[in-house]
């Protein structure tokens, strides 16, 4: 039998096992809270984690089929994997192999005025059964002809510089018709050919020297092959040859733009004896045809640099280009801007890699563009100057309602840092629809800003053989005599001609088509 004092006892204990249930009871929802906010912490970690490892593989997998990455910076797989893709892509049963219906063939075709005509001795025996034919009777001819340069041979020519002088005494000579006074020098064909290696052919200097002596039998210097080219760039500044070209390209109704970073060893100097910061780039606005192609340098890719090479200023036409900020300074004074669509379709294609299933809407946005662009093509061609209503309001509807899902599916789908790419794309291709669409109700725009890009390939071959240029002067030049040569040959002038114009003080010098 408990007494009183072990009942209290017990009851101490019980109280005591109380607190302790409680206590543990607190630990464990302690633990189990702590356990909670770091299973959070894990998972939100974990989502972070997995959008910057999709963000990595999207940078990896980046090309030039897929983003703005240019085709020269591809890794070797991605090159493989565009080769791969041609290789494969099916043929159309109605394209046969070979030149095209209408492409224009590049082989000679006869003369009808040929410079000689000469006859060859008439045949030994007959083809097919070897009869001695010393005796037969000669039954018509047969024609052909051969073309062929004469035998390219150097000719020294001294010149005598006659001297006179005034009643005051005063002496003057003649000046010789290509050089100096008192110097032997080369003249316009050596000339022509150094220029024409070194910005037609993209051939490296020192390797243009070794050319030209072979051609020639003349041994010349390096420094000579730079200065025939600095030569003509100098003859085109004094004739006014890019004040022209801006007039003429400013007469245009539809211009193309695009600029790309060029390797420069000494970049430009700023007001305080600083490089100018940021990369050099070229740039080239142009014609949608080749009949006019201005390039020029800048010592950065700012806007202030694109600003300053007054083409666009006070310019009211139809502007083809790619989003770049640079450009956006002249759209409000623009008749109309035509975003690229092969820039487009690009990013829509890298945002369907991205997640095939979640990003579907990217590939039926390729499919309307692309779908739009032979619209376009077929209503030219049957010499319409618009497309059918019904049929553009339908393409224009199956866009905005992708472009609309690509915003809703992406808006709030996580990534490791910003928007989600495909969000960013589809409110881009959403907000600045009218200019993804101006070439549908405008059929003088062009769709992609290609021309602009293929324009480009020439200073950037010319980086790949040569590496770099020296300083943004040389880059200058060079696109100064690639604007002149190109658009003297969009008009129908050979190279070696304009080239001899330049030399000779009488370049040729664009107009615009309304003067």
């Amino acid at each position: 039998m408990l007494t009183v004092s072990d009942s209290g006892a017990v009851n101490a204990r019980l109280r005591q096992v109380v607190v302790d249930k409680d206590e543990l009871i607190a630990a464990r929802d302690a633990v189990i809270e702590r356990q909670a906010v770091q299973l959070a912490a894990q998972a939100e970690m974990f989502t972070a984690m997995q959008a910057e490892i999709a963000e990595l593989k999207r940078r990896l997998g980046m090309d030039s089929s897929n983003s703005s990455t240019p085709g020269s910076k591809d890794s070797i797989a991605a090159k493989a994997k565009k080769k791969a893709d041609r290789s494969s892509r099916e043929r159309s049963k109605d394209r046969k192999p070979g030149g095209q219906p209408g492409r224009e063939a590049a082989r000679p075709l006869p003369a009808e005025d040929p410079d000689n005509t000469e006859p060859v001795a008439p045949p030994a025996e007959c083809r097919d059964c070897h009869e001695d034919l010393s005796g037969a009777t000669v039954v018509g001819h047969g024609w052909a002809q051969v073309w062929d340069t004469l035998p390219v041979v150097l000719e020294k020519t001294h010149y005598l510089l006659p001297r006179k002088q005034c009643r005051w005494g005063c002496v003057t000579m003649s000046e010789p018709p290509f050089g100096h006074v008192g110097t032997v020098s080369y003249a316009l064909n050596l000339n022509a050919a150094a220029i024409l290696l070194g910005s037609e052919g993209n051939v490296p200097v020192e390797r243009t020297a070794t050319l030209v002596g072979s051609l020639f039998g003349v041994r010349v210097s390096t420094g000579f092959v730079a200065k025939a080219l600095n030569r003509l760039a100098d003859k085109l500044t004094g004739a006014g040859f890019d004040d022209a070209m801006k007039t003429a390209l400013q007469a245009e109704t539809v211009l193309c733009g695009d600029e790309s970073p060029v390797n420069v060893l000494t970049n430009d100097l700023d007001e305080h004896g600083k490089p100018v910061p940021g990369a050099p780039h070229a740039v080239a606005v142009r014609t949608p045809c080749a009949r006019l192609v201005w390039y020029a340098g800048m010592s950065s890719r700012s806007s202030v640099s694109i600003s300053d090479l007054g083409v666009l200023t006070g310019w009211r036409g139809y502007f083809v280009r790619d989003d770049y900020s640079g450009w956006h300074q002249f759209d409000a004074d623009l008749a109309g801007v035509q975003q690229c669509a092969a820039h487009l379709i690009r990013y829509c294609k890298g945002a369907l890699e991205l997640h095939p299933g979640q990003q579907g809407w990217a590939g039926q946005v390729m499919t309307v563009l692309r779908e739009a662009h032979t619209a376009v093509e077929a209503a030219k061609a049957a010499g319409a100057d618009h497309l059918d209503p019904n049929l553009l309001a339908d393409l224009r509807k199956r866009y905005d309602n992708a472009v609309r899902w690509g915003v809703t599916t992406n808006k709030l789908r996580d990534w490791h840092k910003g928007n989600h790419p495909g969000y960013k794309l589809a409110k881009r291709l959403r907000d600045k629809a009218d200019q993804v669409w101006l070439f549908t109700r405008n059929f003088l725009v062009p769709w992609t800003n290609n021309a602009s890009e293929q324009a480009l390939r020439s200073p950037k071959r010319h980086q790949v053989v040569s590496g770099y240029w020296h300083t943004t002067g040389t880059l200058r030049d060079y696109l100064r005599v690639r604007s002149y040569l190109v658009s003297a040959h969009g008009h129908g002038i050979r190279a070696i001609h304009a080239i001899h114009a330049a030399l000779t003080g009488n370049p040729w010098l664009p107009t615009p088509l309304t003067a």
